[in-house]
């Protein structure tokens, strides 16, 4: 057993007794998105991956239809019967997993109960897709174990429909997409209206991931995610009164923007749409980077990416502004940016690996002046998507 489940098998014997018979453990990891924030939803391209850190599910069948739900990280428990689910603010984390078995059933697979007891490694509300890796480590197991045979983009899309639907945020796939189908050492080149996709390479020499977190805690529920699509809606409309076509605002193209920008008439909304319009020419600029092997390009693309950010869509605020800038001056890095919704959370760094520990010291130091708490920082790989493990851990 991996030394990280130990703790996890304990608590779950003591939730779930009867031994280990019939136990099935299932890993979602969390996601990182290099570049393209904020364009899932405006019909743009992203380029998140997956992480090797993630949420573990172990999992019992239950012949009763009584779902039980429980962590390693919070105290609630939660029980409830599977054809009686629904949204409640008092059960917290658990209306992922219970949303995700809400959206498996009305796409007409006939859920089980089950115990169900997570464990992860992911900073929680901290721009990782914590709560997509939930809900994907619950649609994978009920679709194994209920031999439903859905697709991975398939599960992805009832990931997006338990967020959007009985959670209530307004988000986009690019999440649940990263968490499903991510592949180790690659990145994903994902286009959000057709859901097309490549892998692009992120072998990337002599550098490493290192994302470093704000410890300011962040929810997309308590944020101004909502407002920032609706103001990207409000920019499309405008736009189409003179371009009726234009099916996304990330259709526009840079060279359009110039001719273009006049139309929208509210000056805030301008501002996000540059921030759309110019993030998704960055992503495709960043992924001919990284197959000619330009880090340094892919770095400096980066850096734009959060000035954009921070200025045309003001999401990044005094925590990640102060990571990013410091990020900026330090030993060994190549480019930074918030990664996530932003107002809080995360952000992404490319560092060489011998310069690693400088710059932590460094990013420490400075965020600590700044801000006056310390942040944390989690050195990691970029692994593969949502599946079964269950040999792996228990042989």
């Amino acid at each position: 057993m991996r030394d990280e489940l130990v703790e996890a098998f304990a608590a779950w014997r003591a939730f779930s007794p009867g031994g280990d018979e019939g136990v099935r453990v299932f890993f979602a990891p969390g996601r990182v998105n290099l570049i393209g924030e904020h364009l899932d939803y405006n019909g743009g391209q992203v380029m998140p991956a997956a992480l090797d850190l993630g949420t573990w599910a172990i999992v019992r069948m239950r012949d009763d239809g009584v779902l039980r739900i429980a962590s390693t990280a919070f105290g609630e428990r939660v029980t409830c019967q599977i054809d009686k689910l629904h949204y409640d603010a008092a059960d917290d984390y658990a209306n992922y997993p219970k949303g995700a078995i809400w959206a498996l059933m009305t796409h007409g697979v006939k859920a089980k109960g089950m115990d169900l007891l997570f464990h992860g490694n992911l900073p929680n509300r901290a721009g990782l897709s914590s709560s997509a890796s939930v809900e994907l480590a619950t649609l994978v197991a009920q679709n194994h174990l209920c031999q439903a045979n859905l697709g991975l983009a398939d599960l992805a899309r009832l990931g997006q429909r338990t967020e959007n639907e009985f959670v209530g945020v307004n988000s986009g796939i690019m999440d649940q997409f990263a968490v499903a189908m991510g592949r180790e050492n690659n990145a994903i080149l994902l286009d959000c209206d057709t859901l097309q996709y490549e892998l692009v390479s992120m072998d990337i020499g002599n550098y490493q991931l290192v994302i470093t977190n704000t410890n300011k805690s962040r929810g997309l529920m308590d944020s101004k995610y909502n407002e920032r699509r609706a103001e990207c809606e409000a920019a499309l409309a405008d736009l189409r009164k003179m371009h009726p076509s234009l099916r996304h605002l990330a259709h526009v193209q840079v060279e359009e923007w110039e001719d273009w920008q006049s139309e929208v008439t509210n000056p805030v909304a301008k501002r996000r749409a540059r921030h759309v319009v110019t993030e998704n020419h960055r992503v495709t600029l960043a992924a001919q980077a990284l197959r000619a092997g330009q880090i340094g390009l892919f770095g400096e693309l980066m850096r734009q990416s959060h000035e954009s950010l921070r200025d045309d869509f003001e999401v990044t605020g005094r925590e990640l502004d102060a990571l990013a800038m410091a990020a900026w001056s330090a030993p060994g890095c190549v480019g930074s940016r918030m990664t996530g919704a932003g107002f809080g959370g995360c952000t992404v760094s490319l560092v060489e690996n011998e310069s690693i520990p400088a710059f932590q010291e460094e990013v420490s130091r400075w965020y600590h002046d700044e801000i006056g708490i310390a942040p944390s920082f989690y050195v990691t790989g970029i692994g593969n998507g949502a599946r079964e493990v269950t040999q792996e851990v228990l042989d």
